[in-house]
């Protein structure tokens, strides 16, 4: 898998167009403001079921990335397992960069 995208989630949490945590992503999916949800390979089963079922219902794509400590070190926090990108643009570039 291609690493170009972690800079780019870098640079979209520096501009402030990403969510985190868990409860806080499935409001943005709700609310349509989540363009792509990112959650890490080795999330437990129960996270990605429910936030992939999440975005099957709200049409909001999702792609399985990497695994936690890779995720986490792009946007430089600790422990994160999933991320909401709110932006159009950034969202349209990760999901070129990360294949289905």
């Amino acid at each position: 898998m291609s690493h170009n995208y972690l800079n780019l989630l870098g640079l979209a949490f520096r501009a402030r167009k990403i969510t985190l945590g868990e409860e806080a992503i499935i409001d943005a999916i709700r609310s349509q403001q989540a363009k792509l949800v990112i959650i890490a390979g080795d999330a437990s089963q129960n996270t990605t079921k429910k936030l992939t079922d999440k975005c099957r219902s709200y049409n909001v794509p999702f792609r399985i990335a990497d695994d936690r400590n890779t995720l986490s070190q792009a946007i430089g926090k600790q422990g994160r397992v999933a991320i909401a990108v709110n932006d159009e643009g950034f969202s349209n570039k990760l999901m070129q960069l990360l294949p289905e």
